[in-house]
């Protein structure tokens, strides 16, 4: 029989220390093989029906299908809701977690795809900071098949001026990229096996290359907040209450879905709700 929990794990309690020294923290095991598996399954087959939307789209604009599943698909809201997972979430910021937003990040053997250097902060426009990037990995995840590369330390510094280059092959919605040199000699790469994954701060500056190997990349990036951060935002945004209780009000909580089949347009219309708060400012919107 398959293991029905990881096995290896990192402290928890560890987990504060390194994230607030270096601004990262992994490799932290959260899912047994027997979820990695199931959740793979049901990635690809999400995938497969989308399809034909997804070859039309160019890379910056994928987020329209691969952005905010937590809010449509059952599956992905049992990865953002997995205790495991905000066990350590929570050793970083708090017993309450909302879960704001999540993206997949899949890159496949030759795909050009590429994530620049920039740090999430510049465009989140939350404050205080008590928000989270948990990256978790459904595939190996290295520096040969473009796994998330991050400058630790780089956190604690004045944020650093971006540009935005809408560059076709950039999978960030604006292309964005730090406009000073970033030493490359500093930067790790976050490496993942199947169901472990890494926590990393909204200010640390990180990106990923393409993918040279023949081993597919996919991974899913789930941002959390606690309900006392607000966000400079023209409408009050959505979350999910993954865990604890909400004080504050700041978001609009919405009910976990029920389903793995959503209806496309009520999807989209949460993903452009949410973007049209982090993309105030931006050329397009996409």
């Amino acid at each position: 029989m398959k293991s029905t929990a990881p096995a290896t794990a990192t402290p928890v309690g560890s987990l504060r220390e390194r994230f607030d020294r270096d601004g990262y923290a992994c490799p932290i095991a959260v899912l047994s093989e027997d979820e990695v598996g199931r959740f793979h399954a049901r990635y690809e087959a999400y995938v497969d029906r989308n399809r034909a939307r997804l070859a039309a789209l160019p890379a910056n604009q994928k987020y329209l299908v691969l952005s905010e599943t937590h809010f449509a698909l059952r599956w992905a809201y049992e990865i953002a809701s997995h205790p495991r997972i905000l066990d350590a979430v929570e050793a970083v910021i708090g017993r309450n977690i909302l879960a704001w937003g999540t993206n997949w990040f899949s890159k496949m053997p030759g795909d050009k795809a590429f994530v620049s250097w920039h740090q999430d902060g510049t465009y989140w426009n939350l404050s205080p900071v008590k928000v989270v990037t948990a990256w978790l990995a459904l595939t190996p995840s290295s520096e040969m098949n473009g796994g998330l590369r991050v400058v630790p330390g780089t956190h604690v510094q004045p944020m650093l001026p971006q540009r935005e280059t809408y560059a076709p092959d950039n999978a960030l919605s604006r292309g964005q990229e730090i406009a000073v040199d970033v030493d490359e000699a500093q930067a790790v790469c976050l490496s993942l096996e199947p169901g472990e994954m890494s926590l990393h701060h909204i200010w640390i500056v990180h990106g990923s290359n393409a993918n040279t190997s023949a081993v597919p990349r996919i991974g899913l990036a789930i941002r959390y907040v606690s309900p006392e951060v607000k966000q400079d935002s023209p409408g009050k945004p959505h979350a999910l209450l993954v865990r604890g209780r909400d004080d504050y009000g700041h978001f609009e909580l919405l009910d976990p879905p029920t389903q793995d089949d959503p209806d496309p347009a009520t999807h989209e219309a949460i993903v452009r709700r949410i973007r049209s708060s982090i993309m105030q400012g931006a050329k397009t919107t996409g």
